[in-house]
């Protein structure tokens, strides 16, 4: 099966309030996206790389593929005005490149995409392998890790249930799916206005129900850079990464 990685780095970083999106700081002398791009450029089991950015933005992740240092990064795409936009554009972008592989005689029955958060820059190539490697087998995987705290289902400020820890984890990236699978599940969503998903798997969980979401184990290193303290973490568990012995 062929695999196509597609690193999402459409959103605008509002809440990092940097200026600038935030897939574009840096970390360790590069930004998070090229950051996740080489994470997966470097996958032996990814064949290419796709990269969504905001509108008007393409430029700079044009320039990583001008470089030459990455050359499974196959395209840079727009994306829409929301996360569920930018997937459907990845998800149209490589359903083309599919059609024109077949007329040309490719016999894969159906390929592989894995949705990665450009915010995630420290993803491991564990986790990708291990998506891959589910990927052969299931039809859509999610990342995920334990949560270490207890958490409480409130209404109007009320705590009404405790559930077990141990059903609880955390959702990470990247998210797998068979290119048939997670094509028809957004064309379901799209068809119902009075859903907005911000989760890939939460659209296969609502309108697939009879596909099971695998779980691949995530790690506490593949962080969310969401706010300024955030960043501080990742460059302290990279540095911790480059002095071990």
């Amino acid at each position: 099966m062929r695999m196509v990685a597609v690193v999402l780095a459409g959103g605008s970083g509002q809440r990092f309030g940097a200026g600038v999106p935030k897939q574009l700081l840096e970390l360790d002398g590069q930004t998070l996206l090229a950051l996740c791009v080489a994470a997966f450029d470097a996958a032996p089991g990814v064949d290419e790389v796709l990269v969504v950015m905001p509108p008007g933005r393409t430029a700079d992740a044009e320039k990583l593929r001008a470089g030459g240092a990455y050359p499974k990064l196959t395209a840079v795409i727009e994306g829409g005005t929301s996360r569920p936009g930018s997937t459907r554009a990845a998800i149209s972008a490589i359903s083309t490149r599919r059609t024109a592989a077949a007329d040309a005689g490719d016999r894969d029955a159906d390929w592989g995409v894995l949705f990665h958060d450009a915010a995630r820059p420290l993803v491991d190539q564990r986790i990708i392998a291990d998506c891959v490697a589910a990927l052969e087998r299931v039809d859509a995987v999610g990342v995920a890790v334990p949560t270490a705290d207890t958490i409480v289902v409130v209404a109007d400020g009320v705590m009404t249930q405790i559930p077990r820890r141990d059903s609880l984890l955390r959702c990470q990236t990247p998210q797998a799916f068979r290119l048939s699978v997670i094509t028809r599940a957004h064309e379901l969503a799209l068809a119902d206005p009075d859903y907005e998903p911000t989760d890939d798997c939460g659209v296969v969980l609502r309108y697939l129900p009879d596909v099971p979401v695998h779980v691949v184990q995530g790690s506490e290193r593949n962080l969310k850079i969401t706010y300024p303290r955030d960043l501080a973490i990742a460059r302290v568990l990279m540095d911790e990464e480059q002095t071990r012995p």
